[in-house]
């Protein structure tokens, strides 16, 4: 009696999923593998809050107050990431739009390698 082949001389089936696969390998299209979020350090999150402080450090009204404190609890730079919209309403308040805009996209080099890049997008 013949024992089924088993291992790397194994032959699957060949289905057409696994045939595009294969064609998308060989013409380097394969979806690449996503790279998973560093996890921070205290340090790493104290310097994440300060680059963020820093962008409405001329800003202070009440809710800027209440910004810098969210701010102060944020516990993750996802968190961080989710209270630059506040920050570009006080800084547009308080300058413009144009200005606004520039701080908070000098923010994304920042987060770098702390978030998905797809979220990374600048302000439009």
């Amino acid at each position: 009696m013949e024992r089924p082949v088993s291992g790397p001389r194994a032959h699957r089936p060949v289905t057409a999923a696994s045939v595009v696969a294969l064609f998308a390998r060989l013409l380097g299209m394969a979806p690449q593998a996503r790279h998973k979020p560093r996890t921070p350090r205290l340090r790493d999150l104290m310097a994440i809050r300060q680059h963020l402080l820093f962008t409405i450090e001329d800003c202070l009204s009440v809710p800027a107050h209440r910004l810098r404190r969210q701010i102060e609890r944020a516990r993750t730079p996802q968190e961080l990431w989710l209270l630059r919209n506040d920050a570009f309403q006080l800084i547009a308040q308080r300058h413009d739009q144009r200005t606004a805009a520039e701080r908070i996209d000098a923010l994304i080099q920042v987060f770098e390698g702390w978030l998905d890049p797809k979220q990374l997008a600048r302000v439009r």
